[in-house]
């Protein structure tokens, strides 16, 4: 019997079509079998439709909102984000030399000049703690710093600041830390410069903070209620009875889903796509255990810090102590010697009565 995503996209294998394809072929099946098995089973369940594929995965992100091939797409997201049309005017290319080091848990980015010359850098976060808030003024100061090289270039002398356009850093977090949960209730978390007294100057870092993982838990409880609640729901949810509900109500995704399940047909290509996957999962949970490693060795250093600070604070008491005790045994001296000379001077004055 079809599972919901075949009776809606019928190109959809079966496992037994699956695993043919890939044991008649010696490549494939190498590559299968290197596999753990519960990465088999989920490689699987993605290309049969038992599960939703992943829309954030790297590759078939890129695919399906490719601004070069279909910029409607992106243009309608990042509209719905904006509450206002979006036109995108050009892709530009990423920076080699950006601050992000290859080793980041950084799954892609996508940076666009838009039609009013404003610039968005829409960024893919698995893990949020590993994008903090300075990591994410960094990025938007390096892409500010890269367009007013590019303009200055560009106009020569007759460059003004005021040709320097705004940057949208854009960031969405399949997993966001706990000061995204301290304010449950909101999907979007738009950040801009605030003056304390009402003036309003025109700056122009801003930065549009989306975690997923909060938008499906609330996802439970009111359920889609309009168009960027579809968007945010086809890039975080892989559960086929509610993507099958997605494309009910709104099946300007039929397409994108059909263009997904199309690449899954192409098994030699997917299964590529899989394995890279795989090799940055690795890779980002080897850079995250390393960094775990070095935080906790970070703590440990802080608490021995602390142990050493407390310990030379007993020494400094110690020492006080000691010093307070010599100047008692310094008083107890002088006083000693006062009840000599005090003695002596009663013992003399006794000799002199006596001899009186």
């Amino acid at each position: 019997m079809k599972n919901a995503l075949q009776r809606n996209f019928p190109m959809i294998r079966t496992r037994a079509e699956v695993l043919k394809e890939i044991q008649g072929q010696p490549e494939l099946s190498h590559i299968y079998d290197s596999w753990k098995p519960e990465q088999q089973q989920l490689f699987l369940d993605y290309v049969t439709g038992i599960k939703g594929v992943k829309v954030l995965y790297d590759s078939f992100f890129k695919e399906i909102m490719n601004p070069e091939t279909t910029p409607e797409r992106l243009e309608e997201f990042l509209s719905l984000i904006f509450r206002q049309t979006v036109k995108i005017k050009r892709i530009l290319p990423t920076d080699n030399s950006r601050i992000a080091d290859e080793n980041s848990l950084l799954i892609m980015d996508i940076l666009i000049e838009m039609e009013d010359g404003s610039l968005a850098n829409i960024e893919v976060q698995k893990i949020g703690y590993k994008f903090p808030g300075q990591r994410c003024a960094c990025y938007s100061a390096d892409l500010l710093l890269r367009q007013y090289k590019r303009v200055r270039s560009e106009k020569g002398n007759s460059f003004s600041y005021k040709d320097i356009k705004k940057v949208y850093t854009i960031v969405l977090f399949e997993k966001s830390t706990g000061e995204f949960h301290k304010y449950p209730h909101n999907d979007l978390r738009w950040i801009r410069p605030k003056s304390n007294t009402g003036i309003e100057i025109e700056l122009l870092q801003e930065y549009i903070l989306i975690p997923l993982d909060i938008f499906r838990e609330n996802l439970q409880n009111k359920g889609i209620e309009n168009t960027l609640d579809a968007w945010l729901t086809f890039l975080s949810v892989d559960e086929p009875e509610m993507i099958e509900k997605l494309i009910q109500h709104y099946p300007q995704f039929i397409p994108m889903y059909q263009q997904i399940y199309d690449i899954c047909r192409n098994i030699e290509r997917v299964m590529g796509l899989y394995s890279e996957e795989l090799k940055i999962l690795d890779r980002n949970t080897v850079q995250l255990m390393i960094d775990e490693m070095q935080e906790e060795i970070d703590g440990q250093k802080i608490i021995l810090s602390l142990k050493d600070e407390q310990l030379s604070q007993q020494e400094r008491r110690l020492s006080q102590q000691e010093q307070q005790l010599s100047q008692q045994e310094q008083q107890l001296s002088q006083q000693e010697q006062q009840l000599h000379a005090l003695n002596q001077e009663l013992e003399e004055l006794k000799l002199r009565l006596a001899g009186s």
